[in-house]
């Protein structure tokens, strides 16, 4: 099983907006500045996340996105199904058809392995990431103006 950038960067988004006040409206820019990610590759995400339910969008002047319920309310693993990943460990997509068309010898260890990692996602939501020492740390740094300036001369925005 691996997790591919799609579903890294949809939790990292995520986790992102959840870091901000609830009543401002958050730019994909300034996620995509804070985050190191494309505003292009966000917009594909978002378009996602917003069809399922994870954020609502605001146009306008003061237009951008916040979370469509609290944080609490979201999981990790909504937002991976969200951006259709998966947290599947088998070679068979759980159909039992890893050799040949038939059952491979560790078939039941991948799903379980598999089942194991989705009950975990599921029991996390962005409030307890929010609520992570290491979350707030990197937080406070990447709001920081000296990381503005440093992200401004990399990033050319």
């Amino acid at each position: 099983m691996r997790l591919t950038t799609r579903g890294r960067y949809a939790v990292t988004a995520l986790l992102d907006l959840a870091l901000q006040p609830t009543e401002q409206t958050i730019t994909l820019a300034e996620i995509a500045a804070r985050q190191t990610i494309s505003v292009a590759y966000l917009e594909q995400l978002f378009a996602k996340l917003k069809r399922h339910g994870l954020v609502s969008s605001v146009r306008g002047a003061n237009g951008g996105y916040h979370l469509a319920r609290r944080a609490d309310e979201i999981t990790v693993l909504e937002i991976i199904e969200a951006v259709n990943e998966t947290v599947d460990a088998t070679r068979c997509d759980h159909k039992g058809n890893c050799q040949n068309g038939a059952m491979c010898l560790t078939h039941d260890l991948w799903q379980e392995l598999s089942h194991h990692i989705a009950d975990y996602l599921a029991k996390i939501t962005l409030a307890d990431l929010v609520a992570r020492d290491n979350v707030q740390t990197v937080a406070i740094r990447q709001n920081s103006p000296s990381f503005d300036s440093a992200l401004l001369s990399v990033t050319g925005i």
